[in-house]
């Protein structure tokens, strides 16, 4: 099947089957559509498959990680460290409690917080560390906790896009404060939504204050909180989604096995010898012009991504902070360099197949 026959292979392709419209129009029929019982299931569920102790529920990724860090105390005044290489809400969830984002550059194996350069970023304002397990892949997050530890720093990891992933045996989300996101394209989804995770009774505790206008008991307001919430319909689908998330996990790694074979002319994805990577994204790094790369594969059938084309410190409502080019090079150079192909589990063997052919084709010499 040629280029112009086949079929368009999308980067990303949300699954809702007919379990999950079962149970949205359920919620429905209920007449309970704002936190409930399902919420509270799905807490469960979610807190034994990552093997945390608490799972506290709510409506975005974004309101995951500003819940967490206030839940830990972070607030004006204090300083949190970060990568300047992920999506724009790890920093601004940080700016959005009052304090200010510190930027830690990248390992160049995996993209994420190198932990060999972050007592250096520590001083008398730092209050909390927020690694993100970029792509999939975790972080040396046992090193960063036992720096946090050290210092009396709290420890809360981005894990959006992580879902599933482990360091060394032990999943990510259960060696601070955990926070998945549940966006359409994640590697699972409630339409959209965010839950943390912990161990910390008084971490989860305040956290189920703050997501509910601080009350614990209703119009009884006990902390500062917004409406954070997570809705019944988003957790009738997290909980049929979260059954078939290891399956998808499984194959995603399994595509991402398959396309590191046949790959021969770029960089494939890196993956540390213990860990598990899950694969929300397969990213390659290309040498050369990576957007007529990008153009190249759009045509011939293959839908891409470049995550993220700049770099946090370099947008604008970070730049005036002080930071510009060349601050953190390794990261500068990744947003340069990366491109994600698709690796989600509707792929065919098919489809793995021409992605790689298609690829080696149009990146080769």
């Amino acid at each position: 099947m040629t280029a112009s026959t086949r079929p368009f292979i999308p980067v990303a392709k949300p699954f809702i089957g007919a379990e999950e419209k079962q149970a949205v129009m359920e919620v429905l029929d209920s007449g309970q559509l704002a936190q409930g019982p399902r919420t509270e299931a799905f807490e469960r569920a979610f807190a034994e498959y990552v093997g945390a102790k608490h799972a506290i529920g709510v409506n975005s990724g974004t309101a995951a990680l500003i819940v967490a860090l206030q839940a830990n105390g972070v607030g004006p005044g204090d300083e949190v460290i970060t990568s300047p290489f992920s999506f724009i809400a790890t920093a601004t969830s940080i700016i959005a409690c009052g304090a200010t984002p510190v930027f830690v550059d990248v390992d160049p194996f995996d993209f994420n917080l190198d932990p060999g350069q972050l007592e250096d970023a520590i001083t008398d304002q730092t209050k909390a560390v927020m690694p993100v397990h970029i792509f999939g892949h975790p972080a040396r997050i046992a090193e960063i906790a036992e720096i946090c530890e050290d210092n009396d720093l709290a420890l809360v990891e981005d894990a959006a896009q992580a879902h599933g992933a482990a360091h060394q045996g032990r999943p990510v989300g259960t060696f601070g404060t955990g926070c998945f996101s549940f966006y359409p394209t994640k590697n699972m989804m409630t339409g959209e939504g965010g839950i943390l995770t912990t161990n910390d009774d008084e971490v989860a505790h305040r956290a189920r204050l703050i997501r509910a206008h601080g009350q614990e008991r209703r119009y009884l307001h006990e902390a500062f909180g917004l409406n954070w919430r997570m809705q019944e319909m988003n957790a009738a689908i997290g909980l049929v989604q979260l059954g078939r998330l290891e399956g998808w996990n499984e194959t995603r790694i399994a595509n991402a096995t398959r396309l590191s074979e046949l790959i021969r002319v770029v960089e494939t994805p890196r993956v540390r010898d213990g860990d598990r990577h899950v694969f929300h994204q397969y990213t390659i790094r290309v040498t050369g012009d990576r957007d007529a790369l990008q153009q190249k594969l759009q045509e011939a059938g293959v839908g891409t991504a470049v995550h993220y084309p700049i770099p946090i410190h370099e947008q604008p409502i970070i730049r005036e902070m002080g930071f510009g080019e060349g601050s953190f090079p390794v990261a500068e150079a990744a947003a340069r360099a990366v491109l994600s192909l698709p690796v989600h589990p509707a792929l065919g063997p098919e489809d793995v197949e021409y992605i790689a052919a298609t690829v080696n084709r149009l990146a080769g010499p």
